[in-house]
């Protein structure tokens, strides 16, 4: 009886002391970052399970609460990414309503024309309304370059991005290798501890879910459900980052056409998949890198290109309108379009049978035969658009002859009086759509240095790093709108003679405020289209107002778009707050429990020590006898 009872005490104190270790251990990483509480199981041992040993050191694991954490710890990655970015693109345009900023340059260049329109014949208010339309390039210009060096730091952070994750994804690998060879339960916990640090640290790149192995390894793979970790075997990833970021650089599916690096995940003996192809990447640092990229950073950069567009093309054109005729059962509109240049689009809008009302884009070009146009390099995307050439020597077609080809039978087109007036009709009764309006934008000067064009418009502002080429809205070799934010400069022409900002001919007389006055008019008063691409007007639908309204409107978009990516991110870091209390709150080490604990083992410890005792000197009496 006492041997069994001494065999009892010494396997409850050889518990009772791994016990207590496993709590010291806990007690010892309260705070290290990955930790998971570790208990101790017991078993029953000896004849008729009257003893007692050791069994497992078990991980405190809660797995819900650890998927909960890496999906908010993904989503705070993301948030964070965005909003950091979206407050250095606000910074750009400058604190709304000061002078430095974009509002408060498009105001002083108003005032400055303001200022011309009441006192033409004054050189130091034509001299101020030059040095305030420099200004006004200079500061898009500015604007529209820290774009690009924000597009630029994000294409470099994806670049150094994709190879910690290929660090991870390799570290991630080898412990699974580990895990698996591990015979002792301590050292295979703390492997396993690293393991999941490594996932969590992984999912703030993206999105990705654990599948747990039989073997103890662990699959990872992505949300989208690509393999990342396969036991011992890691996917790599490649991102071919390119050197510089310009305003034609855009994401294509196309490796000719694409002008910006992609992430591709090559499997060992498999094909490369293109993650941003594939939308494989949802959250995480990665997926906010790849939408600043190619979403956010390129729309600011259109809306500051459609803003130098409309500066410019709202002095430089005059609105053409068509005036509603019918012909028998026909109607349509007589619309003068002489001087039509490259670029200056037709727009048609019509409504179907079945009551659908949408646009009909005609894009002229001086090549032949015409570039294939986008909808999206158009003010609508929605739009059906054609290009079309326009006669450029001897023996061309006419536009009239050359529209009435493209458009038949479903619209008619003739030419009447006049060098550039056209005709343009529908014939419901044949089943045609009826045509409700046509408008275009012709650019009125020939060239740069037309300033003296006998009309109000002229071109203050040119393309000046195409030396000084009339900006029309050109597709001839590319869209002429793309980077044109970068490139807008006051006219040399003007900067040379001020004059000219009054002088429409030869013969102005001193004092006249017919230049001038349309000046200030197309800046603030007369609305202009801008595209839908620019996101002010809503999801496809393009913007209506003057130029000092649009950017307006810009500076208030990006103030809101700053403000609720800052929202959004204090909301996904109180739920990555939440989620990690919780994980801590279940698998973490608290330290009142742990030494509540190390009292019971104490005490534990403490009665088999005097079972012990007792055995022992039951023992001696026994060999006194």
């Amino acid at each position: 009886m006492a041997t069994n009872a001494l065999n009892t005490a010494t396997a409850g104190l050889r518990v009772t002391q791994a016990a207590i270790g496993v709590v010291s251990q806990n007690i010892a990483n309260v705070g290290t970052a990955g930790y998971v509480k570790r208990t101790l199981s017991t078993v029953s041992d000896g004849v008729g399970n009257s003893g007692v040993a050791t069994g497992l050191i078990n991980r405190t694991l809660d797995e819900a609460a650890q998927t909960q954490l890496r999906l908010e710890t993904s989503g705070s990655a993301y948030t964070g990414r965005i909003a950091d970015v979206r407050g250095q693109l606000d910074k750009l345009y400058g604190q709304p309503g000061s002078a430095t900023a974009l509002d408060g340059v498009v105001n002083g260049f108003a005032q400055a024309l303001q200022g011309l329109a009441a006192d033409p014949t004054s050189p130091p208010a034509r001299s101020t309304v030059v040095d305030r339309a420099s200004s006004l390039a200079a500061k898009i210009g500015g604007i529209a370059q820290g774009v690009q060096n924000l597009r630029g730091a994000a294409e470099s952070q994806l670049a150094t991005e994709v190879r910690d994750v290929n660090d991870l994804l390799s570290a991630i690998a080898n412990l699974n290798t580990k895990i698996v060879a591990s015979g002792d339960d301590s050292a295979k916990a703390d492997l396993l501890d690293q393991r999941d640090q490594k996932v969590t640290t992984l999912a703030s790149f993206l999105d990705v879910k654990t599948v747990p192995q039989r073997d103890g390894s662990a699959t990872i793979v992505t949300g989208s459900g690509l393999t990342l970790v396969e036991r011992a075997v890691a996917t790599t990833l490649s991102f071919d980052q390119r050197p510089a970021m310009t305003p034609e650089a855009s994401y294509s599916t196309d490796p000719a056409k694409r002008g910006v690096g992609t992430i591709i995940a090559r499997q060992p003996g498999g094909a490369g998949i293109d993650l941003i192809a594939d939308g494989g990447i949802g959250s995480g640092s990665l997926a906010a890198g790849i939408e600043l990229r190619d979403t956010i950073l390129p729309q600011a950069q259109r809306q500051l290109d459609d803003l130098a567009a409309g500066l410019s093309r709202s002095f430089s054109d005059r609105q053409a309108t068509g005036t509603a005729v019918t012909a028998g059962t026909a109607s349509g509109f007589d619309i003068d379009l002489t001087g039509l240049s490259a670029g200056n689009a037709i727009t048609l809008s019509v409504r179907d049978a079945a009551g659908t009302q949408r646009n009909l884009i005609l894009v002229p070009s001086n090549l032949r035969p015409a570039p294939a146009v986008s909808a999206s390099d158009t003010s609508d995307p929605s739009a059906t658009v054609i290009g079309f050439s326009l006669p450029t020597r001897p023996g061309d077609p006419s536009v009239a002859d050359t529209l009435a080809g493209l458009l038949s039978p479903t619209y008619s087109v003739t030419a009447q009086p006049g060098a550039g007036a056209l005709r343009i009709l529908s014939d419901p009764a044949a089943n045609a759509p009826t045509l409700l309006a046509t408008s275009a934008s012709v650019t009125v000067p020939r060239s740069g240095g037309d300033t003296q064009t006998g009309q109000p418009q002229f071109a203050l502002f040119v393309d000046g790093a195409r030396s000084g080429k009339l900006f029309t809205g050109s597709i001839d070799g590319g869209s002429q709108l793309t980077g044109f934010a970068q490139r807008i400069a006051i006219n040399p022409s003007v900067a040379q003679s001020t004059a000219t900002l009054v002088n429409t001919s030869p013969t102005t007389q001193n004092g006249d405020t017919t230049r001038p006055d349309f000046l200030y008019d197309a800046l603030t008063r007369t609305n202009r289209t801008f595209s839908a691409a620019s996101g002010i007007g809503g999801i496809n639908a393009p913007f209506v107002d003057s130029v000092q309204g649009f950017a307006q409107r810009i500076v208030d978009a990006q103030g809101a778009g700053a403000a609720n990516a800052k929202d959004l991110d204090e909301g996904q870091t109180i739920a990555l707050s939440t989620a990690q209390s919780r994980f801590a709150s279940k698998s973490g080490v608290k330290i009142d429990d742990e030494m509540s604990t190390l009292i019971q083992l104490q005490t534990a410890y403490t009665a088999n020590a005097r079972v012990l005792t007792a055995a022992r000197d039951m023992l001696d009496t026994l060999m006194r006898i």
